[in-house]
């Protein structure tokens, strides 16, 4: 069997530590990952440089390594981004839409509420059910993305980041976030049926910052205390 190359434990790690499976402020310790994974340290130390070259984790010389908090500023300031942009692409796509393109938004927005009749107990979501349930959710707004050709948009907006990939996941846990966003969905299809231009900002602003709605202020309590960069330690990536 082949060993893993750094690239590989990169790729796992990342998303381990964006699924929240390693939590933030979390040691990562080089020999127990290199036990883990069965490489040298050199290959696990590559892995942890581009970590934290990406913003997931701190490397401390002589001390150790650390997955990093999450900032909310950096992801307060990345839903403004993604609102705006899918602000725009939406207006335009609703200018030259096919009726067989909103019919594909219809079809992928009751994909999504078909997955979520089909685990039933939402408190009982694991990491890989959340990350099925997030594709699911994904999907629908990637369409309008495709129809315009706007993917690389698209790629850029949800690649894994170390703010708002596990924001958007803490909001998930237990699927309390699911009512939300269902409703908010058949209300999207409504806007699109309908070309109202002018209620897509409104909406999608709603949306995309459902999750700063649905936390308030418990983000700022002992209870997340776990999960939260301190104030004024703001991070390079979103």
């Amino acid at each position: 069997m082949t060993k893993p190359n750094s690239e590989d434990i990169y790729s796992v790690l990342e998303q381990e530590i964006v699924s929240l499976q390693i939590m933030p402020f979390e040691d990562l310790s080089e020999n127990a990952l290199c036990d883990r994974f069965n490489v040298s340290r050199t290959i696990v130390r590559s892995a942890l440089q581009r970590l934290a070259m990406s913003g997931f984790v701190e490397i401390t010389p002589y001390v150790g390594t650390k997955v990093t908090g999450i900032d909310l500023d950096a992801v307060n300031e990345f839903i403004y981004l993604r609102t705006v942009t899918e602000t725009a692409v939406l207006t335009d796509c609703l200018k030259t839409i096919t009726p067989l393109q909103k019919e594909e938004l219809r079809f992928r927005k009751n994909a999504f509420e078909e997955k979520i009749r089909e685990i039933g107990d939402l408190s009982s979501m694991n990491a890989r059910m959340t990350n099925e349930v997030l594709s699911y959710d994904l999907e629908f707004h990637h369409c309008y993305f495709r129809y315009q050709r706007k993917e690389l948009l698209w790629s850029f907006l949800t690649q894994p980041r170390p703010n708002y990939s596990r924001f958007i996941r803490l909001d998930m846990m237990g699927g309390k976030n699911i009512p939300d966003v269902l409703e908010e969905h058949d209300k999207l299809m409504d806007i699109i049926d309908r070309g109202a231009v002018k209620e897509i900002e409104p909406l999608l602003s709603r949306h995309l910052n459902g999750g700063t709605r649905r936390l308030g202020t418990k983000l700022f309590t002992e209870e997340y205390r776990h999960y939260i960069q301190a104030s004024g330690l703001k991070q390079q990536f979103i």
